[in-house]
């Protein structure tokens, strides 16, 4: 394992770690904090990763490479984060990676026993139009509680690739891998919109009136939400 210097301006750090990859697919792996990320992201790379910390400080950028069905693809795991409203250095460095480095495909990793709140920032990554696989990790603790997640209906209802797993067993994490290269062949079609029920709905108009001008590269709608 390769210890890269990192500068501490966020825009710097997601250029360090970034998708200078020679054509490579990308994946990153997103979410709130103690989702599984990582484990997910050591059973897909193993021993081949890097890792990058800034100065002084425990927040890390890690960067492995997979060989999966003979393609080599660059997999990112990123700090975790739970909304794009952000003000830490970690969840800054994760929407600056995203925002900046454009990812091929962002596999979205929630606690399937905490779905709910999981689901906020899933919903912004949704509303932005990214590329996004959802993966509902800790099954195997969430059948425990009596919790059973509806992945058809998930997927039906935000309109992206929803697949389970339990990662610190193996299970569903080269799926996972399967659903992105496969969104990328024929990608879902996520273009139909959210609803968030009338008066939500009425609220977001009023908004988009005023922020339909045309001077942010971000989606008027996303702004609003």
């Amino acid at each position: 394992m390769k210890d890269t210097s990192i500068s501490t301006d966020i825009r710097d750090t997601a250029g360090v770690i970034g998708n200078d990859n020679d054509g490579r697919l990308t994946l990153a792996l997103v979410g709130n904090v103690n989702v599984g990320k990582s484990t997910i992201f050591n059973q897909l790379t193993g021993l081949v990763q890097e890792t990058g910390n800034w100065g002084g400080k425990t927040v890390e950028l890690k960067k492995g490479t997979l060989s999966h069905h003979g393609l080599q693809i660059d997999v990112v795991d990123l700090p975790g984060i739970y909304s794009f409203a952000t003000y830490s250095v970690e969840e800054q460095a994760t929407q600056e990676y995203i925002l900046t480095q454009k990812p091929d495909v962002i596999i979205n990793v929630v606690d399937a026993t905490s779905l709910e709140r999981n689901l906020f920032f899933t919903l912004q990554l949704r509303e932005m139009g990214l590329p996004v696989v959802l993966g509902i990790n800790y099954n195997d603790i969430a059948r425990k509680k009596n919790i059973r997640v509806d992945t058809n209906l998930l997927q039906e209802i935000l309109g992206v690739p929803v697949v389970d797993t339990i990662a610190i067993k193996g299970i569903g994490v080269h799926e996972l891998v399967d659903a992105a290269l496969e969104f990328l062949d024929e990608p879902v079609n996520n273009t139909s919109r959210l609803k968030y029920g009338i008066e939500v709905e009425n609220r977001i108009d009023k908004l988009l009136e005023l922020l339909n001008n045309g001077l942010s590269e971000m989606p008027s709608r996303w702004q609003a939400i």
